[in-house]
């Protein structure tokens, strides 16, 4: 890092119609998106201006009486359909950070550390301004990688938060701990004493032709993308209850992922949700954000989820994400999502990346309810000939 001393410039200086409040003084992420190069003004009481972050297309400098240079940063705007930006504030640690889509440090572009006697200056900031678009203010700054995994608050170890292996489910929204606990039970799974062959009968059921999974997938190859059909490109969505209004969508989906089968690239609507892997296992990669493009944009994350691990997604972290299923077995989910109390303008639909890389709108459908479906393949298993290798 290096410091160079600087006059800022003054015409970037433009405002936003009123200044944010930070929500803990001398920290937060500001997520925003903006037409072109723009300066975020982080404010004290007074409304003067203690710290600068200039992005342009080329570079993000932070200022305060000087220039604040990562001789790493050699990204600024992006030309990508979709991008937004953050820039993050941690007087705790006098860390500076920037970055493009979702805000956590696979995607910073910028870092800087101040020196320890810039704390006071960094805690003087209660207030954000800015010529942008303000998309959220987030009350915690930037300051490790997020786990994917989840672990109930018995399995943690001190040596699993000391690492970062798991997300502690007490680290989870009030509304991501919800759903969590109505799909986290030992008696929550597929094969159960009912049906213990669920999911041989549900594989059978998509090798099979003329079974109904087998002949719904292929009714479904042009879901995604009207004009170049692909059958890899299908999963199903097997409902559970009825759609309440407080998700995109009815809120729980038990999903059926045939042997090299995935999703579009998509996003979730800011909704929390949290999945569950109840047969085989599924592998997702993460996006910072959603790119209408050819060129795409590339994941900053993947992981591999077997039987019983579970994922979480929050409004602004893991959003966006393409879940394939890598093996030669049936993988089952299930999923489950729910808007936060503050969100009081429901988006009904899941947006994804059609076979050309254009955005389109997806309305989460359901192709059965669960009972229905159960009683279908379990008549289906019943009816199996003897010889079947299924048996």
């Amino acid at each position: 890092m290096r410091i160079t001393r600087v006059k800022v410039n003054i015409h970037m200086l433009s405002r936003m119609e009123s200044p944010m409040n930070l929500k803990v003084h001398g920290q937060g992420v500001f997520i925003f998106n903006t037409a072109g190069p723009c300066v975020i003004n982080f404010l004290n009481i007074n409304g003067a201006r203690v710290l600068a972050a200039e992005f342009t297309t080329t570079s993000v400098v932070a200022v305060t009486t000087m220039r604040l240079i990562d001789p790493d940063n050699t990204l600024g705007l992006s030309t990508l359909p979709g991008a937004y930006y953050w820039f993050s504030v941690d007087a705790q640690n006098q860390l500076l950070y920037a970055g493009v889509g979702e805000a956590r440090l696979e995607t910073a572009i910028y870092k800087f550390k101040l020196p320890a006697d810039q704390k006071a200056l960094l805690e003087s900031i209660v207030m954000v301004d800015a010529h942008v678009t303000p998309i959220k203010l987030l009350k915690d700054p930037v300051t490790s990688k997020v786990a994917l995994r989840i672990r109930e608050m018995d399995e943690i170890t001190m040596e699993h938060i000391a690492k970062g292996v798991y997300m502690p489910l007490a680290n989870l929204s009030a509304t991501s701990q919800k759903l969590y606990r109505c799909i986290a039970g030992k008696q929550f799974q597929l094969n159960d004493r009912d049906f213990p062959d669920f999911a041989k009968a549900i594989q059978r059921s998509i090798v099979t032709p003329g079974l109904w999974c087998h002949e719904k997938l292929k009714d479904k190859a042009n879901e995604f993308s009207k004009d170049k059909p692909n059958l890899a490109e299908t999963y199903l969505r097997i409902t559970l209850g009825q759609n309440n209004g407080e998700s995109p969508g009815i809120p729980y989906v038990m999903e059926i992922w045939p042997a090299g089968h995935y999703s579009p690239i998509h996003s979730h609507a800011a909704a929390d949700a949290i999945i569950r892997v109840l047969h085989g296992s599924i592998h997702v990669k993460l996006f910072p954000f959603l790119c209408a493009s050819t060129d795409g944009v590339e994941p900053f994350s993947s992981a591999h989820f077997k039987k019983d691990e579970r994922t979480w997604i929050s409004p602004t972290l893991n959003q966006v994400h393409q879940l394939k299923n890598v093996t030669n077995d049936v993988c089952v989910t299930i999923q489950c999502y729910m808007y936060e109390d503050n969100d009081k303008a429901h988006y009904d639909y899941f947006d994804y990346l059609d076979e050309n890389g254009e955005e389109q709108q997806y309305e989460p459908d359901s192709d059965m309810g669960f009972v229905e479906f159960k009683d279908l393949i379990r008549k289906e298993w019943a009816q199996r000939p003897r010889w079947s290798c299924f048996s």
